[in-house]
């Protein structure tokens, strides 16, 4: 243990400062944030299905809560129920044992429903594509309103996709 201990005093910090924090992205985040308020002039429930992804714009997605994008501050909130939900934000490439599933929950959705596929096997199919065990992009399963591509798209972007969806409803 002194050995180790020696040799952290001995190197010191060996990691380069934090990045500043860009100004131009959290101006457009927050005119985007007032921009989905005027619209909504409500509270907008989101139910986020997955439809066999990696995970990667889960992760995304998740960051919609954090501090710097704070959607519950908007009134946007993520539900487990599809009947409680105005929105469905979908990821991944439609794996044949989700396709059942995810139809139900659409039908489930009350009108006037949106859907979101999130991602580029959400919108494309990705790499998968369609395959034995795969059906490719979520408007071969369900109707879909907006895309956002990427692998993962940033947060912003799926918040300009949640808006671009809001202006259509």
């Amino acid at each position: 243990m002194w050995k180790i201990a020696r040799q952290i005093v001995r190197t010191g910090i060996r990691t380069e400062p934090a990045p500043r924090a860009a100004e131009a992205p959290r101006a457009e985040v927050e005119r985007i944030q007032h921009e989905i308020l005027e619209v909504l002039g409500k509270a907008l429930a989101i139910r986020a299905v997955d439809a066999g992804s990696c995970n990667g714009c889960e992760l995304e997605m998740h960051a919609l809560g954090n501090p710097y994008y704070n959607v519950e501050g908007l009134g946007i909130r993520f539900v487990a129920s599809p009947r409680h939900a105005d929105m469905l934000l979908v990821t991944g490439p439609v794996s044949r044992h989700m396709a059942l599933a995810l139809r139900r929950t659409w039908e489930a959705t009350p009108e006037p429903r949106l859907v979101v596929a999130v991602g580029d096997c959400g919108c494309s199919g990705g790499i998968f594509g369609e395959s034995y065990a795969s059906l490719g992009r979520v408007s071969n399963v369900i109707p879909v309103d907006v895309e956002v591509p990427g692998c993962p798209p940033a947060p912003i972007e799926i918040l300009r996709g949640i808006l671009a969806a809001v202006r259509r409803g």
